[in-house]
């Protein structure tokens, strides 16, 4: 294996002849083995290195392993990652290009963030909790939405993003840490699985709709 790399969700380890693509799904995970350890319930591929083995573990089956073979051409055009948006923490993603980007786009806010195709990595708990940081309603239409907010909206999203990291993630039922331990960043929700609770900012109620069949939580007051 040469090096490694991610691009939205999916890990890419690389290597002279190809490059191995990988898809946790919703609760998948990695571990680094002795190559002769016994396979466990829900254990599906094994990538043997020497006297190691990484092991994919995926109880749900929602993940995938694809090989892209280095014949094929460059990774970053494979089906699966020349449609995906820009990566949130770095240089190029900014305000601009989100204003840019929504232009007469009619869908809701909330929407074309989970989207991928603009931005990636924005999931449903961080897209809400960084609207509301920004101050944005998910249901206004994004392409209603001006250059100005848009550049409060991409610096809360950064932020969000990067306190997530630091307190290790978002722990839900069956999240595994790289380190084992969970996550704690969901002490610090504002609205996110808040619903019926005081907002933290102006005590109204936090409140609680269906967006494309994920919930998404808001405050009428904050959000505008």
């Amino acid at each position: 294996m040469r090096e490694t790399g991610r691009r939205g969700k999916y890990l890419l380890l690389r290597f002279d002849h190809g490059t191995l693509i990988i898809h946790l799904g919703m609760s998948g995970h990695l571990r680094v083995l002795p190559s002769d350890a016994a396979p466990r319930k829900h254990d599906h591929f094994d990538l043997i290195i020497g006297a190691q083995v990484l092991r994919l573990n995926d109880p749900r089956r929602f993940g995938a392993v694809l090989w892209h073979p280095a014949e094929d051409g460059a990774i970053e055009e494979h089906a699966l990652l020349r449609t995906l948006g820009v990566e949130p923490l770095e240089d190029g993603f900014t305000g601009e290009l989100l204003y840019r980007r929504t232009r007469n786009r009619s869908q809701d806010i909330k929407q074309v963030l989970l989207a991928g195709n603009i931005v990636v990595g924005v999931g449903n708990i961080y897209a809400s909790e960084s609207l509301f940081r920004a101050g944005i309603n998910p249901r206004t239409q994004a392409g209603r939405i001006g250059q100005a907010r848009y550049r409060k909206l991409a610096q809360a999203i950064r932020e969000v993003l990067a306190e997530a990291i630091e307190q290790g993630g978002s722990t839900l039922r069956d999240f595994i840490a790289v380190n084992g331990q969970s996550g704690y960043f969901q002490q610090s929700y504002f609205v996110y699985d808040r619903s019926g609770k005081e907002c933290r900012v102006c005590a109204a109620p936090v409140r609680q709709i269906r967006q494309g069949q994920r919930s998404t939580f808001y405050c009428v007051n904050c959000q505008r």
